[in-house]
């Protein structure tokens, strides 16, 4: 019987080490993430028959930290969006306890909405994208699927660290900063991700962009008012935020990461490996006939804007960068007033499995590309904001590199909710 979950599976998998801090946790990983000697084709004609030579840095972690690499799911064309992504499926099947998945968009969260799980996204740079077959540089992270929160943090503290082959990486210092509560020491230190669990100051507010509240859907925006409301009752305070670029954060992830797309995926060209079209009477045409062949329709799509925004509209690509450049700065403002920020994750009656244009993938992400943008972490927590039965998701943000401490505020609201 055909695999409806697994693109690849290890026939062998390596033995676990025995009392790690992994030890017995099973993982499922997308195949644009490196095996040695494993199928990496990134759901990608462009990539047909290529195997990886050596081990991601986060796979070799896992390992080393115990950790079992059950097999590589399906996804979709080089991580942009869910279509034919089988990450929640894993899950819901119990075919895997942590499913690992590339956040372009905000795809690990909105996966987690399918699940039922957590769906969390690390801060940009606290984990190394060395072996990742990745496609918009700037933006995407190692996102983390689980049923328990605690995993999450487990895995966290696993993966996130300083490593030379990732050059992206801002340098940590060697040690561990000390964190209580909400209040930070200055500096840029790694999060103790084994603190995550202990007794905190609770969070005492939470933030609302006003401007995302301005485009919900009447029952969205009650469903969003409810969930406030209880975390009212709960002693976290309601603060509105203004971001008067929200709007526009669809536009400006569009711009950045079609170029960056376009630029990532020159360099599958048919000549070193991946797909080669058949019949071509010179390199020059084998090249272009092999480069229409290798996509699929979204990502050429995706890759033809960018080439547009490089070449015939360099200022769309620089106004676009400023207002990431703004965003960034006006979130980071908004979470010096309120310990966190709160939106939902997805959309009622969008299915984010079956877009298959670009602009159905990014109306899939609504209110989740704007961690991307900035770079902050952002976790999806199940069952906590609802309408007429349907998991919108709760979608915490929370200042850069504070990962541990959002992880501390959810399992504070899940142990609460």
């Amino acid at each position: 019987m055909q695999e409806t979950i697994f693109s690849y599976m290890d026939p062998a998998p390596p033995c676990a080490s025995e009392n790690n801090i992994l030890t017995g946790l099973t993982v499922a990983i997308q195949p644009n993430l490196s095996v040695r000697g494993w199928p990496a084709q990134a759901g990608s004609r462009a990539l047909e028959g290529f195997t990886a030579i050596e081990d991601a840095t986060v796979v070799e972690r896992l390992r080393q930290a115990g950790a079992t690499i059950k097999g590589a799911i399906y996804m979709s064309e080089l991580g942009l969006g869910l279509t034919g992504n089988t990450g929640a499926d894993a899950l819901k099947n119990n075919k895997a306890d942590i499913v690992l998945i590339t956040d372009n968009l905000g795809e690990s969260r909105v996966s987690a909405c399918a699940a039922g799980v957590f769906g969390f996204k690390p801060s940009y740079g606290i984990v190394s994208r060395f072996g990742l077959i990745g496609l918009i540089p700037s933006m995407e992270c190692c996102g983390i699927l689980a049923k328990k929160l605690a995993d999450v943090s487990r895995v966290m503290s696993v993966i996130a660290g300083n490593d030379n082959r990732d050059l992206s990486m801002p340098d940590f210092g060697p040690d561990f900063g000390p964190e209580s509560g909400f209040e930070f020491e200055s500096g840029l230190k790694l999060p103790d991700f084994s603190r995550v669990f202990e007794a905190k100051k609770p969070a005492r507010s939470c933030g609302v962009i006003k401007e995302c509240l301005e485009i919900m859907e009447k029952d969205e925006q009650s469903a969003y008012e409810a969930a406030i409301s209880k975390l009212a009752k709960r002693g976290i305070q309601p603060i509105e935020v203004s971001l008067e670029d929200f709007n526009m954060v669809r536009t400006a992830h569009n711009i950045i990461g079609a170029v960056e797309a376009s630029s990532s995926a020159g360099k599958y060209d048919s000549v070193r490996y991946g797909h080669r079209a058949a019949g071509s009477k010179n390199w020059n045409e084998m090249y272009l006939n092999s480069r229409a062949e290798s996509f699929g329709m979204p990502i050429k799509s995706y890759l033809f804007q960018g080439a547009y925004f490089q070449h015939e509209n360099y200022n769309a690509f620089v106004d676009a960068a400023r207002i990431r450049r703004r965003l960034s700065a006006g979130l980071d403002q908004a979470l010096e007033n309120a310990d966190f920020i709160m939106l939902p994750t997805i959309r009622k009656a969008i299915d984010p499995f079956t877009a298959d244009t670009v602009n159905e993938i990014y109306d899939s992400f609504p209110w989740t590309p704007i961690a991307n943008i900035t770079g902050h972490p952002a976790i999806t927590l199940p069952n906590m904001l609802t309408c007429k039965d349907m998991d919108l998701g709760m979608q915490i943000i929370g200042p850069r590199f504070k990962d541990a401490n959002i992880l501390s505020l959810s399992a504070q609201l899940k142990d609460q909710a």
